[in-house]
């Protein structure tokens, strides 16, 4: 009997029962790595089943290529690695996978069926980026919900994360904006992107409200007498809120909003093109 386990994104995989369902078919390379386990170092039977799995695995990947396991090279090892690093698995899943074949290699060359070892010193790095998290619509909408809007530094936190969150903008680029940048009527603004290349950004309707009611009485009040370059200051007045300021301020109305700690303007970022791909 054999059970089907889906991985993302990727087709079902047939699993053995145990190692002892692949024991026995004539010719077959990972069979006989298997019998050679269970003939000769007495693996607990969890473990075997490991291992089979494990080279389910790379007997699909050889498959999809046509080829048989003992006729993959080096490069192909390494394509089969980064293939398991994007289908979802752990890293200590995919170092056990790695292990799994550099043992299975090192019996191939023994049992004369290589030349050479392909999965000589074959490792999974230790780990890899993530996928950067999103925050769900709800959860965007109790993070606007916290800064405190009658103070002047509560409006102006409000709008940037209203910016953020509408437009996809880098915090570097927020932080940078100019009065002249900003074209509200038309609803959209400017801004420098990588490369000092200008682009133009389409700004939704609330956050287009909330930078009018940010320009008409929170950056006057944080101001007072004097004058800025810069569209969002700091409590200061004239001073322009730097990236790490605006940080900090996040992750305080994150905490307060019962948020993960780990909330960055990346993730609201993120969120936007989520959630823009999702309408």
């Amino acid at each position: 009997m054999r059970r089907c386990r889906r991985r993302p994104g990727r087709r079902a995989v047939a699993v053995p029962a145990g190692p002892s369902d692949r024991v026995g078919v004539s010719g077959d390379p990972i069979d006989a790595y298997l019998s050679d386990l269970k003939a000769g170092r007495r693996l607990a039977a969890n473990t075997l089943t490991s291992y089979a799995r494990d080279l389910v695995l790379l007997g699909d990947f050889a498959e999809a290529r046509d080829l048989r396991v003992n006729r993959l090279d080096r490069r192909d090892l390494e394509a089969f690695v980064r293939d398991l690093m994007g289908s979802g698995l752990a890293p200590r899943s995919v170092a056990r996978v790695v292990a799994c074949v550099r043992g299975f290699y090192r019996f191939l060359l023994a049992d004369g069926q290589v030349a050479s070892n392909p999965a000589d010193d074959l490792r999974a790095p230790r780990s890899w980026p993530a996928l950067p998290k999103f925050l769900s619509t709800a959860d965007v909408d109790v993070l606007l919900e916290q800064p405190d809007v009658t103070t002047a530094v509560g409006v102006r936190d409000r709008t940037l994360i209203e910016l953020l969150y509408a437009t996809g903008l880098r915090v570097s680029e927020l932080v940078s904006l100019q009065p002249e940048s900003l074209h509200l009527d038309a609803g959209y603004l400017t801004c420098m992107g990588k490369g000092s290349r200008e682009r133009l950004v389409p700004v939704g309707r609330a956050a287009v409200e909330w930078l009018r009611r940010y320009l008409a009485s929170a950056r006057p009040a944080l101001l007072g007498p004097r004058t800025s370059a810069w569209v969002f200051v700091n409590a200061r007045g004239g001073v322009r809120l730097t990236r790490v300021g605006f940080w900090k301020k996040l992750k305080q109305y994150a905490r307060q909003a019962g948020l993960p700690r780990d909330l960055s303007p990346h993730v609201l970022r993120h969120s936007f093109a989520t959630h823009l791909l999702e309408r």
